[in-house]
């Protein structure tokens, strides 16, 4: 008899839900213009301002952390030209958006290398006004150096815009200490909600790029305006913010240095299990970037198909891992350990790919230094 298992998701967002948040999302509507909700928006936006690093504005839009992105690139965009650093599927996601909306100059680096700051430096020197980068590259699991990258924008006086999605709440963010100008943060990564929120941290420097050149509905000048009174301009996803307002309860209680640490020995267990197993590591890092602390890319074993692996994870453990995008499709693999995950989740879905993987003699039996390594949780 084939059973049934409830599925483990350990990819990089959506993540698997605690059951606080699952239980916060069951109650009975309330209104969105009362006090009820206003109560709630304050402790959401304190609680993020402490995830970003920041003591500046915090904007929550019902929307995907592209949403925000947008809304970030647009509503700053009076701009002659911006630097997007691509290398990886969301850097050029972020070229892509703000070639709407002013002249971009991409400057691109071969998936899973690291950035080459004087490249970078050369563009701005060229006359962009700003620099846009993704802190945590997924798509390649590699950590770009945000706090060098947005110290050499400022010495050419641009404007700093960094996609921390899969960072924020996961890694450490320190967005007033490095000189980031605006950052944005997904709900259904780190933080560990369903999809559907995004947020905007923005300081003061950011407005004087303001442009009312922006979709309507991602104006952030217009959540600056009900922000006084911890209100969102349009109708938000309240559910989401009963799950919000649950699981910055929960990082609260954890600590949100002890929550960094237990997703950096969560994805240090990966890789040192990746080692001892014979497997390569997809990313290679030099002295300023790093390898992702909340995914895990592996290059996939000569002889086995992204279907074998993934997909038979999938059949016969319920477990979910992700393959490569673009040209990496089959090419590597990935492991999440976004949100609440723990140990248990990470040295069953070790043991699980492992167990097929050596169907077809591509890794060797290596589970104990991932166990000694998560010992420390």
């Amino acid at each position: 008899m084939k059973m049934k298992f409830d599925g483990l998701l350990m990819i990089p967002g959506p993540v698997h839900l605690h059951e606080r948040i699952i239980r916060a999302m069951s109650r009975q509507m309330i209104g969105h213009r009362g006090k009820e909700f206003s109560e709630i928006m304050e402790y959401c936006v304190e609680g993020l301002k402490e995830l970003f690093g920041t003591k500046n504005d915090v904007y929550i839009i019902s929307g995907s952390g592209t949403a925000g992105l947008e809304a970030a690139i647009a509503s700053f965009s009076k701009l002659r030209r911006i630097t997007c650093i691509d290398n990886g599927k969301f850097g050029d996601r972020l070229g892509r958006i703000a070639s709407r909306y002013t002249e971009v100059d991409v400057v691109r680096f071969e998936w899973g290398k690291p950035v080459d700051l004087e490249v970078v430096e050369n563009s701005l020197a060229e006359g962009s006004e700003a620099l846009a980068f993704v802190h945590n590259e997924t798509s390649t699991a590699m950590l770009n150096p945000a706090k060098e990258l947005a110290k050499l924008a400022k010495k050419y006086d641009a404007l700093v815009i960094m996609d921390g999605i899969t960072s924020v709440g996961g890694d450490e963010v320190k967005m007033d200490k490095w000189g980031i100008d605006v950052a944005i943060v997904g709900s259904q990564k780190c933080i560990g909600i369903p999809p559907g929120l995004a947020a905007v941290a923005v300081n003061d420097n950011a407005w004087n790029y303001y442009s009312e050149s922006c979709p309507f509905y991602l104006d952030l000048a217009a959540y600056r305006k009900k922000l006084a009174d911890m209100q969102t301009p349009y109708t938000p996803a309240v559910p989401l913010f009963f799950a919000l307002e649950e699981a910055l309860r929960i990082i609260e209680e954890e600590g949100l240095e002890n929550r960094i640490k237990r997703h950096r020995l969560l994805s240090k267990a990966v890789r040192e299990w990746a080692g001892e197993a014979g497997l390569r590591i997809f990313p290679e890092p030099d002295e300023l970037s790093d390898y992702s602390n909340t995914v895990t890319a592996i290059r996939m074993p000569e002889g086995v198909t992204d279907r074998d692996l993934r997909g038979t994870l999938l059949g016969e453990y319920g477990i979910t891992i992700s393959g490569g995008q673009e040209h990496l499709k089959g090419r590597i693999f990935r492991i999440g350990n976004m949100g609440n995950i723990g140990k248990r989740q990470m040295i069953a879905t070790l043991a699980a790919v492992q167990d097929v993987l050596m169907r077809y003699n591509a890794c060797r039996p290596a589970l104990h230094a991932a166990i000694e390594i998560l010992k420390e949780l």
